[in-house]
């Protein structure tokens, strides 16, 4: 009865994003309040119905109810309850309906926390997020039924879930991920609505920027967990291995990074107005794309949900429609709301451009890499594979030239600047970078080049950031006081490019001075590592809830010192006998030691163990979250928040450039 009442709601949802997406549409067009006041209550009812559904679905994985298809392929009675709950979105009918529960979450929060909008703007905002819900929608209902039965003859038990998929990271990692996705969708609803009421004005982009950088703040935080989840539990000691689908998730972040500065500049200054709409496009538009890649199967990646073609088929349409759609929406309107406002080229406004560029080609780079294959596949040219020498390659040189005009950024003035003045406020700051780049990687195993490149980068944002702060703070009564100038949109741009800075100098030096070692021990034995001695103790069998498992303690020493004991583990499932490897490590702010157990080697008692030296790999995770914090950050300024009703447009469709 429950998976009835679960697809009962998802139908009922169905109805209701059908009438979001139309009715106040037309009251926005003919001016009808009545028509354009419904939009609030449909996008709250949207909210409740799909979270009935998604609540039905989640009770049957938690009971066991192997009737229900996707309970019988994706878990199992042995498994222990939180996963059960987990495995709910570890795979593809669930995690769609997780997606379109977070899109009617987003689309309820605009509905109740924009008080500020205008009728007319809000009900075209929430229409267009009905649009985007019918879609899902759709595809749910009709090609992804997460309640399909397995009536009669259904199981006794489960084929269990997948055993990568047994981890904490599942509980956390898809939401979050997904919430960066799905929150694009509003940037794109208020960009769509801007031109269909053709106001793109400073207005648009105040109301659109707390919502874009709440979505990026999220999407960084998940793809920073998606890096950390593949470091510890594949059992490779790597972070990114340019996936397809880890590429999915990265480009609608290098978009929708450029999306927020280029937001900034339109609220500020009014510059950049039909470039912020078309980067709103483009990043959803990706964030699309992404559901392609991963649901499709016509690239390959561990990461990929769906391998269905009619699935893919259904995901490619609907993309087409919403990519041609607007585009066909901006080609008509924007030429009429260009921007007018001038700018020196030596200006705030030139780094913000520039930093649009770098990474609109940092964003088609990896597009390139990721489409390439399926191309060239396509064309009958064979099979290609894209791997990280390309990325490698065209990317860092790119985020290097990038991180160097980033710390001009902070202390530039808008319109207009000069260079005199860029050299007077950054010598000092420049001077110390180099003496850092020169300096801080002597305090590693060798010198690099690479590194002291990273320290110079680093170091030349972090100091241009701090002098900027100073600055601002200095002349106060108190330090409190002058904390107090600094406002919640500033401490935002702070927090992320120290992160951002932080990320650089973590992925270099984890890159550059990691060493690893791939060997044969048996109990007893010991073996030397960038200074730390890994002694092999014994091997113990352990039982989990649905698992057994061999486990290695092995003691870490430095210079005969105690460092710590570490357990990597090799398991087996019971209910599906897939075998795991379980990495141990030991964490560090300036290191990590880590350990994985491979396959066992001949009858002594002797195994393949892989030992991992990772200096400063957590930076990189350290800076992602500084990045989302400043995201967090930013869109509690005050000023998003203000009480304003402009009065309504003159006429359906006409246009306000300034």
């Amino acid at each position: 009865m429950i998976p009835e009442v679960g697809h009962f709601a998802l139908i009922t949802a169905m109805c209701l994003a059908v009438i979001l997406a139309v009715l106040p549409m037309w009251g926005a067009w003919t001016r009808n309040t009545v028509a354009m006041g419904l939009a609030p209550s449909l996008a709250i009812g949207l909210l409740v119905f799909v979270g009935i559904s998604f609540a039905c679905l989640t009770t049957s994985f938690l009971q066991d109810d192997f009737s229900v298809k996707v309970v019988a392929s994706n878990s199992n009675s042995l498994l222990p309850p939180m996963y059960k709950f987990s495995a709910v979105w570890g795979n593809h009918e669930g995690s769609l309906l997780l997606w379109v529960l977070i899109l009617s979450l987003w689309t309820a929060a605009v509905a109740l926390l924009s008080p500020q909008l205008p009728l007319q703007v809000l009900s075209r905002v929430l229409s267009v997020m009905g649009v985007i819900g019918v879609g899902f929608l759709s595809f749910s209902l009709f090609t992804s039924n997460p309640f399909e039965r397995l009536l009669p003859g259904a199981p006794l038990d489960g084929s269990d879930l997948n055993p990568l998929l047994q981890d904490p990271g599942l509980i956390i990692h898809p939401p979050l991920l997904y919430m960066g996705y799905v929150g694009f969708s509003v940037a794109f609803a208020f960009a769509i609505a801007a031109l269909l009421g053709g106001r793109l004005d400073a207005s648009w982009a105040r109301w659109s920027r707390p919502w874009t950088n709440v979505a990026w703040a999220f999407l960084s935080l998940g793809i920073m967990l998606g890096s950390w989840w593949a470091y510890y539990e594949l059992g490779w000691g790597g972070w990114w291995f340019w996936d397809p689908v880890e590429n999915a998730s990265f480009m609608p972040w290098l978009a929708g990074t450029a999306l927020i500065h280029s937001l900034a500049a339109t609220e500020k200054r009014g510059l950049f107005k039909s470039w912020t709409v078309l980067l709103a496009i483009f990043t959803f538009s990706l964030s699309l794309l992404g559901t392609f890649i991963v649901r499709s199967g016509v690239l390959t990646s561990v990461h990929a949900f769906a391998t269905d073609p009619a699935r893919g088929l259904f995901i490619l349409m609907f993309l087409a429609l919403v990519v041609g759609g607007s585009l066909t929406l901006y080609a008509l309107r924007a030429p009429a709301v260009s921007s007018r406002v001038s700018f020196a080229w030596v200006s705030r406004e030139s780094l913000l451009l520039f930093n649009n560029v770098v990474f609109l080609a940092a964003t088609l780079t990896v597009l390139f890499g990721t489409l390439f294959p399926l191309v060239m596949d396509a064309l009958g040219q064979g099979k290609y594979s894209v791997g990280p020498p390309y990325f490698n390659a065209v990317f860092v040189p790119l985020m290097a030239l990038l991180a160097t005009f980033m710390g001009l950024g902070p202390v530039s003035r808008f319109k207009s600047d000069s260079v005199s003045r860029w050299r007077k406020e950054l010598l000092i700051p420049g001077l110390v970078a180099v003496v850092c780049g020169l300096s801080l990687p002597l305090l590693g195993a060798e010198y690099n080049l690479w590194v002291a490149l990273a320290a110079l980068l680093s170091a030349w944002l972090v100091l241009g950031l701090g002098r900027d702060a100073w600055y601002r703070v200095r002349g106060a009564a108190s330090l409190s006081r002058g904390l107090r100038r600094l406002t919640p949109s500033y401490c935002g741009m702070l927090l992320a490019h120290l992160g951002f800075a932080a990320c650089v100098l973590g992925v270099v030096a984890t890159s550059q001075y990691s060493v690893e070692r791939d060997l044969k021990m048996s109990p007893g034995d010991t073996e030397s590592l960038a200074g730390y001695t890994f002694e092999f103790i014994e091997l113990v069998p352990v039982r989990g809830p649905n698992f057994v498992a061999d486990e290695a303690r092995i003691r870490i020493t430095r210079d005969g010192a105690p460092v710590t004991v570490l357990a990597p583990q090799k398991r087996r499932y019971l209910a599906s006998g897939s075998m795991m490897t379980e990495a141990a490590i030991d964490p560090g702010l300036f290191r990590d030691l880590y350990v994985a157990m491979g396959e066992p080697i001949g009858s002594e008692g002797a195994w393949a163990i892989r030992l991992h030296y990772k200096p400063m790999v957590r930076w990189m995770w350290l800076g992602a979250i500084l990045m989302g914090l400043g995201g967090f950050s930013t869109a509690l300024d005050k000023r998003y928040r203000r009480q304003r009703q402009p009065a309504l447009e003159s006429a359906p469709g006409a246009v306000h450039g300034t």
